[in-house]
C-alpha cells in the first residue's frame, strides 16, 4: 500500500507526520505544498509540541510485506 506523509514541525522543532493512504499518483508537487501551506494557514491540526510552524518535506511511501510461511 501507498501512503502521502506529510511532515512538519511544530513550535518544539520536533516533527509531525500525517499520513493519507492511496494518494493519487503520479503526485503534484504544487498540489502538495499549496495543500500544506493551508493546513498551516488554517492551523488544522494539533499537536503534543504546540502549533505546526512550518513544511518539513512530503514524500510516498510504500509498503512491501512478505509474509513467511511458518512450519
Amino acid at each position: 500500500m501507498k501512503r502521502l506523509e506529510l511532515k512538519f514541525t511544530n513550535e518544539e522543532g520536533k516533527v509531525a507526520t500525517y499520513s493519507v493512504d492511496n494518494p493519487i499518483e503520479p503526485a503534484n508537487p504544487s498540489k502538495i505544498n499549496a495543500a500544506m501551506d493551508e493546513i498551516l494557514k488554517q492551523n488544522v491540526f494539533a499537536t503534543s509540541g504546540g502549533d505546526l510552524t512550518a513544511k518539513k518535506s512530503a514524500m510516498i511511501v510504500e509498503r512491501v510485506v512478505e509474509e513467511i510461511e511458518m512450519n
